[in-house]
């Protein structure tokens, strides 16, 4: 068995408990005991986000682009890993660092533009340019504002319980 935690000892990625595996898992604590690595997701996926991460396991890349919840990577699975598309696609939601260009007194709003549920939004400062404000119970972590920052300073990640 591989040590996925120590496969990361010399590189700057994050660790894989940030990494997102895919919507609509019915059990993502136990993915990686039940998913069997066929990769019919990764062909599926109608924006290409689902790639294959550590241990040829799946999961999402927003850096790539954002997910539309088609639902296609749950209905390509030969697996039960999945719940029903009605159901919540995930607990995932977006966080915005300090290298924010807002933050560095630069104005830039590409996130709030890409924001379809409006949950990226900017509130006037004095003195200062507009900052941006994120509204967690909007958020639906599609994932639209990560790859459109110029600065990556947008993560989606899931919300602790």
């Amino acid at each position: 068995m591989v040590d996925l935690a120590r496969r990361r000892l010399f590189t700057r990625k994050a660790n894989s408990e940030d990494s997102l595996f895919l919507p609509w898992l019915s059990e993502p604590a136990r993915f990686t005991d039940l998913c069997t690595q066929c990769g019919k997701c990764v062909t599926a996926c109608e924006t290409q986000i689902i790639v294959k991460g550590d241990g040829g396991f799946p999961q999402v890349d927003f850096s790539i682009d954002e997910c539309t919840f088609c639902y296609q990577c749950a209905q390509s699975c030969p697996e039960h890993l999945f719940v029903a598309q009605d159901r919540s696609p995930w607990q995932a939601r977006a966080s915005i660092n300090n290298q924010c260009l807002a933050e560095q007194n630069v104005e830039c709003r590409a996130c709030g533009e890409s924001c379809e549920q409006m949950a990226i939004t900017f509130e006037l400062a004095v003195g200062r340019v507009a900052q941006p404000r994120l509204s967690l119970e909007q958020c639906n972590g599609c994932g639209a504002c990560v790859s459109i920052c110029p600065t990556a300073s947008i993560k989606v990640s899931n919300v602790s319980a």
